[in-house]
């Protein structure tokens, strides 16, 4: 009997005005099998995060699959703080953005390693996350000039150096813990391409938490996303589902916050430039429902809808994006060639 591997899920830090409750009943209500929340949703009204067994209470209650905890923004504080940028302090406490870059990194640190042991109580063994810019801003610009070493400078090299020494408590306790982080390769945050993740990898003596969020929707400059993917295909134990578009003409690369007017737009996932078909059977060849339900004990693994637009409302394009994740995407697995019946 043909098997479906996959169930639709959907990300909450998108929807991050909802509580815990609302979220999960927003997506179960649009057709989710499962919900990946994010760690703000798990917070209390004290800044601390709820037991573990609130948060089960929570999915028993809306009879939802708990696909993992989106903690990107933490992560993403956490390699970041060093540089003194003010970007982070949408994701820190008031009080703790007042302090200084090491104290916040501290901060940073000590959220994550209780994150870690709340998802162990949880039985979430893979944490969706991007590390920030261990290597600078100057080299997340990814623009190819020559400025990035000199008589007294190495950027990269300093880099390596600074990502393996700042993540090294966080990797020994998740590896304790038999958790893997997930990094999203995204422009901007440690490794923006499949070669700067290899790398991390690499210097990092090959450390197994080390791991790849697929999210084909950040793969516009050059590298396409069956590009990268395959490269890092042994290590993909994680997802999101969301397409773009590329607006021709218009650069990729501006001064602009306005979404609308951007070169490279989020979109709603059955309109944009990318096929999803594709994508998914890349994640079957990869190997990666194999190994999340390995990891997580599970049947089926979530195809996690993250789908944004600069026009359409919120609510509205993720529940279309999880009602096409559900109706196209979750198909029976062929268990053979479509020439084994010819001629039987």
């Amino acid at each position: 009997m043909a098997q479906t591997v996959f169930h639709p899920s959907v990300e909450g830090a998108q929807h991050g005005a909802k509580s815990l409750a609302d979220f999960l009943a927003w997506a179960r209500n649009a057709g989710a099998q499962g919900a990946q929340p994010s760690n703000f949703m798990l917070q209390n009204a004290k800044g601390g995060l709820l037991t573990a067994k609130e948060i089960k209470a929570a999915f028993q209650k809306a009879e939802m699959k708990l696909d993992g905890i989106s903690c990107h923004c933490p992560f993403w504080v956490h390699t970041t703080a060093w540089t003194g940028s003010p970007s982070i302090r949408p994701f820190i406490p008031g009080d703790v953005a007042k302090k200084s870059a090491d104290q916040i990194e501290k901060w940073a640190e000590d959220y994550l390693l209780n994150l870690f042991d709340l998802a162990v109580e949880l039985g979430v063994k893979i944490l969706p996350m991007f590390w920030g810019v261990a290597f600078g801003w100057e080299m997340a610009t990814g623009y190819p000039w020559g400025f990035w070493k000199g008589g007294d400078f190495d950027f990269l090299k300093e880099g390596q150096d600074r990502f393996v020494k700042k993540t090294a408590k966080l990797r020994k306790r998740a590896n304790s813990l038999g958790l893997y982080l997930a990094h999203e390769i995204h422009p901007g945050t440690g490794a923006m391409c499949a070669d700067d993740f290899n790398m991390l990898v690499k210097i990092c003596g090959d450390d197994k938490c080390l791991t790849v969020n697929a999210d084909p929707s950040h793969c516009w400059e050059g590298e396409c996303w069956e590009s990268r993917f395959s490269k890092v295909g042994s290590r993909i134990y994680g997802c999101h589902v969301k397409n773009f578009v590329i607006r021709h003409g218009v650069p990729l690369r501006m001064m602009d916050g306005d979404w609308q007017n951007r070169g490279m737009q989020f979109v709603d996932i059955p309109s944009g430039d990318l096929n999803m078909v594709r994508y998914v059977e890349l994640l079957v060849k990869t190997g990666y429902p194999k190994r999340y339900c390995e990891i997580m004990g599970t049947q089926t693994a979530p195809l996690i809808v993250e789908a944004e637009s600069a026009y359409r409302d919120l609510d509205a394009t993720s529940a279309n994006g999880i009602q096409y994740v559900r109706d196209n995407l979750c198909f029976p697995l062929a268990q053979g060639s479509f020439e084994d019946g010819m001629g039987a």
